[in-house]
């Protein structure tokens, strides 16, 4: 599933080839992806006067202070083509512009949604108003994740992963934020001190902030919207290297599960 800096990278794609552009029409090729897809029609005539993330929604603002919310589920993709360009397999939904560009979604497992929201009910909405920070933002900081840990008894990865206590930290950034701050991911988040949350929270603002620099992690289905793949998969400390050597210490990488989700830690280097 795209994570946030997948998301941030899509959105950083999409801004300058949509904003200040005017729609033409829609067109859905099905009525349903995860949930029955909005009524399209007032969207015809409307500028998109921005395109921002919250979480992991893409969120595209219009003139008529209405925003087009997207979820890209696990394999959705947004591809900006021309209005001549012939329909894609697993293309969904189609939203032509006024100066010929097409912008195209594709989901080959239709698990993506969408709605459209007037923009001044956006933090009140069901898919936001229970949302923690953004972890590059000025409200996560360790105080913040020192409040949420306070005597629990969970895993530090599970909260860390919890979209209430913070956004957009999903599997593999916990697992390579958790490596740098040298936490294994299974120690109970209350017992860890306030000077080491505070490590794994720049920890996590870092691993996030390169991983948006490299363009995302291509696993299996992200690519960017003009079609590449993300590189910070290459950066990969412990995600998916079970068996494998630490580049650190030299001990093995191991995998357990928490939660029905793979967790890579280094035992040499993550207490």
């Amino acid at each position: 599933m795209p994570e946030l800096p997948e998301v941030e990278t899509v959105r950083a794609g999409l801004q300058p080839l949509l904003i200040g552009r005017r729609i033409n029409d829609v067109t859905c090729f099905r009525q349903t992806l995860r949930y029955p897809l909005p009524d399209f029609s007032s969207l015809a005539g409307q500028k998109i006067t921005g395109v921002e993330r919250r979480s992991k929604y893409l969120l595209f603002a219009l003139e008529n202070d209405q925003t087009l919310v997207w979820h890209l589920g696990m394999t959705g993709q947004f591809h900006v083509l021309t209005r001549e360009d012939d329909k894609a397999k697993h293309e969904h939904v189609r939203i032509d512009l006024h100066d010929g560009q097409s912008l195209r979604y594709r989901d080959a497992r239709r698990f993506g949604y969408a709605g459209l929201i007037a923009s001044a009910d956006l933090d009140s909405h069901d898919w936001f108003k229970t949302l923690g920070p953004e972890p590059l933002g000025e409200l996560f900081h360790s105080d913040h994740l020192g409040s949420v840990c306070r005597a629990r008894k969970a895993p530090i990865k599970t909260i860390i992963m919890h979209a209430g206590n913070v956004v957009g930290v999903g599997n593999i950034y916990a697992a390579e934020s958790l490596f740098r701050a040298g936490i294994h991911p299974a120690r109970a988040a209350g017992k860890i001190s306030k000077v080491r949350l505070g490590v794994l929270t720049d920890a996590i603002k870092q691993v996030l902030q390169e991983a948006i620099e490299a363009g995302g992690s291509t696993i299996s289905d992200f690519v960017k919207a003009d079609g590449k793949p993300g590189y910070f998969a290459h950066s990969f400390q412990v995600y998916g290297r079970a068996g494998k050597s630490c580049f650190h210490c030299g001990k093995i990488i191991k995998r357990i599960t928490q939660s029905g989700r793979s967790s890579f830690f280094c035992p040499g280097c993550q207490r």
